[in-house]
């Protein structure tokens, strides 16, 4: 179970800088921009992962995961001003889960916890959380390729390079390592 720890750790991680490195390549407008009334823009799903990880995991252990301070239904409303406010706003909710699960350890992991008084232990509430930030950032890396259109720096094996990325990969020796080790 500490591999566990550890794996979940680096997952987070590279989601994180799977925003880190949209956010980059977007400007303020760009981070704002809405296709409808309706749908998200890149700014407000920062905004709702956010409080999404202020409430989860400021005291994760012994309070319920859904604070009465949070506000959900005004994360979906765009209030960042700047884009050095939205990703100060991100890292806030970074720092918060990473002071959260970093301390862990592999007896704490069937502890029971609670998001909305439903019991979850440790283990599926780190699951949860992981796949649903992994949903969130999938969009905004989405939307990031799609208004950058070509300008857009891919974040993965670009198209048509699975070749040498393969190739990288065998010429090396088999061994344990995490597959965010070489990013």
């Amino acid at each position: 179970m500490e591999s566990y720890l550890n794996g979940v750790i680096k997952q987070f991680e590279y989601y994180k800088s799977l925003g880190d490195k949209t956010f980059k390549q977007l400007t303020l407008d760009e981070i704002q921009w809405q296709s409808n009334e309706d749908s998200n823009s890149v700014s407000i799903i920062i905004k709702h992962m956010v409080g999404n990880m202020l409430s989860r995991w400021t005291n994760f252990l012994t309070e319920d995961g859904e604070k009465e301070w949070r506000n959900r239904d005004d994360e979906f409303i765009d209030s960042f001003n700047s884009k050095e406010e939205l990703v100060a706003a991100w890292e806030n909710g970074w720092h918060c889960l990473f002071k959260a699960i970093k301390p862990l350890k592999t007896e704490d992991l069937e502890r029971i916890i609670y998001i909305r008084h439903g019991g979850h232990t440790v283990t599926e509430a780190i699951n949860r959380q992981l796949a649903h930030y992994a949903y969130h950032i999938g969009q905004i890396v989405f939307l990031g390729k799609l208004l950058k259109g070509e300008k857009w720096m891919s974040l993965s094996i670009p198209k048509g390079d699975s070749i040498n990325y393969n190739k990288d990969k065998f010429n090396k020796e088999k061994g344990k390592r995490h597959f965010t080790d070489d990013l």
